[in-house]
């Protein structure tokens, strides 16, 4: 038996198959924030409480968060799909014009009307192929009521109880 060789447009249709939730990420760079969308992240462990984001080696924000000693995750909303479109794109101001509040242990952005805010601390960057894993160690957890932004076959949309 041999092994196979995985066409990659194959593998990116099918991970494109999975639902996830929407996430921004961001960290501070001296007097600069930066950020970053992700649809690849998860909880990782409860004790401790770690959570995980895979950051592509070729984003704008990448050598900013390899500094970073803290990061900021916003689970986004739904009707929040604008903003992850903004923070997905490359070679603008993602922050000009975003709703912000700060983080009250890390004085980091967070985007209001998210349904949850997590500031964390670095916990490792292992590294995974064309990515860098960010865990990060939760140092505090907002939650609060609204529906989630879905991401699901590279478009957004909203969960529906069945």
């Amino acid at each position: 038996m041999t092994d196979a060789v995985l066409d990659p447009v194959d593998f990116r249709n099918a991970m494109a198959r999975f639902a996830s939730g929407v996430t921004i990420v961001t960290t501070r760079a001296g007097d600069n924030l930066v950020g970053f969308t992700a649809s690849a992240f998860s909880s990782l462990s409860l004790d401790p409480p770690l959570v995980l984001v895979c950051l592509e080696k070729k984003a704008d924000s990448w050598e900013a968060f390899m500094a970073a000693e803290r990061f900021a995750v916003s689970i986004l909303a739904a009707g929040q799909w604008d903003l992850a479109i903004r923070f997905a794109t490359k070679g603008i101001d993602k922050f000009d014009g975003a709703p912000m509040t700060t983080g009250e242990l890390t004085g980091l952005p967070l985007i209001a009307g998210a349904i949850v805010h997590l500031e964390c601390r670095i916990y490792d960057r292992p590294d995974a192929g064309d990515h860098t894993i960010l865990v990060g160690e939760v140092l505090r957890a907002v939650n609060t009521d609204g529906e989630p932004l879905l991401h699901f076959n590279r478009s957004s949309g909203r969960f529906v109880a069945g």
